[in-house]
């Protein structure tokens, strides 16, 4: 075989083994609602976009699945979770989920017990999870938005995962970061987003295989 032959047959076979090492790399999989899915916000803006380009800089070799939904609740969650964890098979669950709940009023009890639900389902499947707090508005009355701020800690405490207390801290009191709906963070709020999330999401990827920082 000719040097030129032996050549283009090693770069077909590196073409086509591109995707296998692709499809092979751990799967971080966001489930949440319109925080996470970019609502109002171009393509590559949310904060789960700039994760994904967090972890190649770093030298991560994470595959970012977004499964993320605007307008869900943590009762539409639960009846999507089985058949993300089953078809994408995660190594890390980041479960952003409670803000409809909250906003719609709904008995912060349901929301718990969903949110646990969801939790259990990954950990029986060795999943490791990160669960990111969301808290009310305080026209929502100071009983409501207590109880519903506890939730999240005592789901984290019950099921032992790291918490995130509060997704939208140093954001949603920030016009500048917001957009005009007061609920969503804008293109400047999300790098906050991503650096309140990264260090406990670091911790749950520090025992995994990970390359040099890209340079």
């Amino acid at each position: 075989m000719s040097r030129l032959m032996a050549s283009l047959w090693l770069a077909l076979l590196l073409v086509a083994a591109a995707p296998t090492r692709a499809a092979a790399a751990p799967v971080v999989l966001v489930f949440g609602d319109s925080l996470s899915a970019g609502y109002g916000l171009h393509p590559g803006q949310g904060w789960v976009s700039l994760l994904e380009r967090r972890l190649v800089t770093e030298g991560y070799e994470f595959r970012i699945v977004n499964a993320s939904v605007s307008g869900e609740t943590t009762e539409g969650g639960l009846a999507r979770l089985p058949r993300a964890l089953e078809l994408h098979r995660p190594a890390v669950l980041v479960l952003e989920l409670g803000a409809n709940d909250g906003l719609r009023g709904l008995p912060p009890a349901a929301t718990r017990a969903n949110l646990e639900r969801m939790v259990r389902l990954a950990q029986a499947r060795h999943v490791r999870v990160l669960l990111l707090g969301i808290r009310m508005p305080p026209n929502y009355g100071p009983r409501y938005t207590s109880e519903f701020d506890a939730l999240y800690r005592e789901v984290a405490a019950r099921r032992r995962v790291p918490l995130v207390p509060f997704l939208l801290d140093g954001v949603a009191t920030e016009r500048a970061l917001m957009q005009a709906d007061g609920l969503h963070p804008n293109e400047r709020g999300q790098p906050r987003l991503l650096e309140n999330v990264w260090p406990r999401l670091r911790a749950l990827l520090g025992g995994m295989p990970a390359h040099g920082p890209a340079g």
